[in-house]
Parts: structure tokens; sequence; C-alpha cells
């Protein structure tokens, strides 16, 4: 099954998010100080593990507009839980450690809520 960590304790999302930016060779928070940080984890022998979890956060995401909580999906779980660094966060957690990382979603509440961007040409395809 797809697992959803949430993460609330500003030493443990710093340290998530350390681990996240030195994937990317950065020195930012890649988590951009959100309060809350969930790691969306899934079976790592499942044929739509990815997949799985990819709706999960989609999911999160749809669910926290409305309820006025501002999202964001962040990359990088995957390489941050193949490291051994992760897979022992994983059994400090009690899971198992051949879960895969999916994506994080921040969650918070937004400082500005953006205007909504016009949708691209072509982006939709009517068939009649």
């Amino acid at each position: 099954d797809t697992k959803i960590i949430v993460v609330q304790d500003p030493e443990k999302i710093a340290k998530l998010s350390k681990m996240n930016a030195d994937v990317m060779g950065a020195a930012h928070d890649p988590f951009y100080g959100a309060p809350t940080v969930t790691v969306i984890v899934a079976p790592g022998e499942t044929r739509n593990n990815i997949k799985d979890g990819s709706l999960v956060i989609g999911a999160m995401q749809s669910a926290a507009y409305a309820i006025g909580v501002g999202s964001c999906w962040i990359n990088r779980a995957r390489e941050v839980f193949s490291m051994p660094e992760g897979k022992a966060l994983l059994a400090k957690w009690g899971l198992p450690e051949d879960l895969v990382g999916v994506g994080n979603c921040i969650l918070g509440y937004p400082q500005d809520i953006p205007e909504p961007r016009e949708r691209k040409a072509g982006r939709i395809v009517k068939i009649v």
C-alpha cells in the first residue's frame, strides 16, 4: 500500500530538507519553509507504485486547495529514500526498507494567492 508520512517537527523537516537539497546539489530549502512536509512512499515491487503514489499526491493537492491550504509537489523523494540515510529513516519509522519514494507534498497557508493562469492553447482536445 502507498503510505503518507506526515512530518511537522521542525528538526525532522530540516533533516529531510537537507537530504533533498543534497540530491540536487543545492543549499536552499526545497520545502520553502512549509510547516508540514509529507513523504509519499509506495511498495517497490508493485507494477503501479509510482502511478498510485502520484494519484495520492494529486488528491492531497486538490483536497488542500478545497480547504484553503497551499500545497506544492516536491521531487527527489525517490533519490532520498534510496540512499542509506533514507533507508535508515524508513526503518526508524517502522516502515519496510523496500518502499520507494514517490514525492513530497508540502502543506501550509500561503501568504499570497496567485491569480489562475490562462489555460495553455492546445491542452484540451475535444472530440465530437
